[in-house]
């Protein structure tokens, strides 16, 4: 919905370019300090002070919050400083539009505090989804998007540059998002406070796994880098164009791959602290599986259901038909890495919790230098569709990587199982796309009608083929449908089927013949 609207006031011009490399900056920071090192680094370091007592996990969430918030207010300063040179670093192309630079490092300007308020904002997760509470620091995006949706339609209106409104909405968003957790942290007795105790030995515990896993998320990044930069030597609306489309793409890995893989990394971490290698191992081959099971349909479905999907989503006010082809194109490219992507999410967690963060360093490292070479070359002819198919090639090299390296540390991961799993997926993924792709055929659909009856046709046509697949996967793969029905009745954690919970009390078998009904 925000970025339907962002599309509805301003398109794929020159001005909501500016803005998405503005936002894309603190962007860049945020993964990196925040989800990126931070929240995966500090998560088993606090799950293990946790196990010890509250006390002394209040006390490391403390220490961790006042060097945070004084590293943060360094940054913040820089980052305003140095917008102008931030802003030639990542979208050069921009400097031969003085205009559109200019607004680019204004918004820049504003937008930087941002990535202060969004850090907090992690640490309260990590804290919060030790303690295996999920629900407020899942919705915290909400607020954002909130924010930005009234900078858009509201705030914009007050200001001579409308996109100044959707900067300060992004402020406004991230002030929400951090109060949402205050409460929730007073609640469970966890609320930071401002205590310096610079020798802490967890302090320096953190330090250690935030170095190599900010380089882990530094290489990530730098592939989001490279694509702006590139992007902003073609055609102006390419950047609006990737970004709109990656904006779909995540929609199905912010919902489930990325929620697996939060919920995955403190049971991994409790595994490790309890030396139970098996439990470990099961839940490593469980998140993967499952990973599978969403994303492959969902990847199907937004490949073949990738213009009316942008159509139905953005086209309208300033975004044009054309606009919306161009961004359907990426779209496509973008929907053939989800799966691997998926998959790439779901197996970091655990290098991090077996305290190895260099390993997925490495191998994002190696990822990278395809990224660049594979976009260098595919961007002479397929333009920034060429640039979303990089991103893709090289989420699949570093999950066969991630995969070979994980086997290396731990032993077998039950590839087998995962194998045979991904394949009836396929299958039933297959048998979903064809009946779409039969619907499309043969019915009249999305033609000549107006937006909220292509809405309609479009949703219609999703739950179809959703039913589709579920019945597929029930007849073809009847045990991945149990932790896919587990999922959707949304069991307790321990409970029958839901293969996240506790699992300290199950004597746990070789991952090939596990039943996984009985997790």
């Amino acid at each position: 919905m925000r970025d339907a609207v962002v599309a509805y006031a301003f398109g794929a011009t020159g001005v909501a370019d500016a803005f998405y490399v503005a936002f894309r900056i603190p962007n860049l920071l945020r993964r990196l300090v925040a989800e990126g090192s931070l929240t995966i680094a500090f998560v088993p370091i606090y799950s293990e002070y946790l196990k010890k007592s509250r006390k002394q996990a209040h006390e490391v969430a403390s220490i961790v919050f006042t060097m945070l918030s004084i590293f943060l207010a360094i940054i913040i300063v820089l980052g305003v400083a140095l917008a102008p040179w931030i802003v030639k670093l990542i979208a050069y192309g921009f400097s031969d539009d003085p205009a559109k630079y200019e607004l680019t490092v204004y918004l820049t300007r504003i937008i930087f505090p941002y990535i202060g308020l969004v850090s907090l904002v992690a640490l309260s997760m990590g804290i919060l989804n030790s303690l295996k509470r999920f629900a407020v620091p899942a919705a915290a995006p909400i607020f954002l998007n909130l924010g930005i949706i009234a900078g858009a339609l509201v705030i914009s209106r007050w200001v001579e540059q409308p996109a100044v409104g959707l900067a300060i909405g992004v402020i406004v968003g991230g002030v929400a998002q951090l109060a949402l957790q205050i409460p929730a942290l007073a609640k469970v007795g966890m609320l930071p406070r401002i205590k310096f105790r610079f020798k802490h030995p967890a302090l320096k515990s953190l330090l250690f796994m935030m170095i190599p896993s900010a380089f882990g998320a530094a290489v990530y990044q730098f592939n989001v880098f490279v694509i702006t930069l590139l992007a902003s030597f073609l055609p102006s609306g390419s950047v609006s164009y990737l970004w709109y489309a990656d904006r779909i793409a995540e929609f199905p890995l912010g919902i489930f791959a990325v929620s697996v893989a939060v919920a995955t990394l403190p049971t991994l971490s409790d595994h490790v602290a309890d030396k139970d290698l098996k439990s470990f191992t099961h839940t490593v081959n469980y998140s993967v599986r499952l990973s599978f099971l969403i994303s492959i349909p969902a990847a199907v479905g937004l490949f073949l259901l990738a213009e009316p999907i942008v159509t139905v989503l953005f086209q309208r006010g300033a975004f044009t038909p054309a606009m919306a082809a161009a961004t359907a194109g990426a779209l496509k490219f973008f929907a053939v890495g989800i799966p691997l992507v998926s998959a790439d999410r779901n197996l970091v967690p655990s290098f991090y919790a077996l305290r190895k963060p260099k390993i997925p360093v490495m191998t994002a490292a190696v990822a990278l230098v395809i990224n660049v070479v594979a976009a260098l070359i595919l961007m002479q002819t397929m333009a920034h569709r060429g640039l979303a198919l990089a991103m893709s090639i090289a989420a699949t090299a570093n999950f066969a990587m991630l995969y070979v390296m994980l086997t290396r540390e731990i032993g077998s991961l039950g590839g087998r199982q995962i194998l045979v799993s991904v394949a009836r997926t396929i299958v039933t993924s297959a048998i979903m796309g064809v009946v779409i792709v039969l619907i499309m055929s043969n019915v009249n659909l999305f033609e000549g009608v107006g937006l909220w009856l292509s809405a309609v046709q479009l949703f219609a046509l999703i739950i179809v083929g959703a039913a589709v697949y579920i019945a597929s996967v029930r007849i073809i793969n009847p045990k991945d449908f149990d932790s896919l029905m587990a999922i959707i009745r949304r069991q307790k954690p321990g409970a029958r089927g839901s293969g996240l919970g506790p699992q300290k009390s199950i004597e746990v078998g070789p991952v090939d013949d596990r039943d996984d009904r009985e997790t």
